[in-house]
């Protein structure tokens, strides 16, 4: 299928790319389907399972993102019930505490 791309107009060179952009993501997930199941039947016919091989690092990675909330490690002064584990972005509260003049170490849950 040869397309002559000087031919083609903005609506359609976006369309080529858009379908080209999908194939491609296509194919990955193709081959890494294919990879997959070579990996798992090799360990199959030597007789070993993935965390034998590769240790319990991927089993446990997984269970760590799914394992809930991170405790609070600072919380509002004004109001304590408003909390912050630290992670992710800062909360209103905090960045108002700070411009107020406090400090992070004074924001710590004690």
């Amino acid at each position: 299928m040869a397309v002559d791309i000087k031919k083609l107009n903005q609506n359609q060179l976006n369309d080529l790319i858009n379908k080209a952009e999908q194939r491609k993501q296509e194919l990955e997930k193709e081959k890494l389907v294919k990879v997959r199941d070579k990996v798992t039947k090799l360990l199959k016919d030597e007789g070993f399972t993935f965390e034998e091989v590769f240790g319990a690092r991927g089993a446990a990675r997984r269970g760590r993102r799914s394992t809930g909330k991170v405790p609070p490690k600072y919380s509002n002064p004004d109001d304590p019930t408003q909390t912050w584990s630290g992670r992710g972005k800062r909360p209103r509260w905090f960045n108002a505490a700070l411009k107020a003049g406090k400090k992070e170490k004074d924001l710590l849950i004690k």
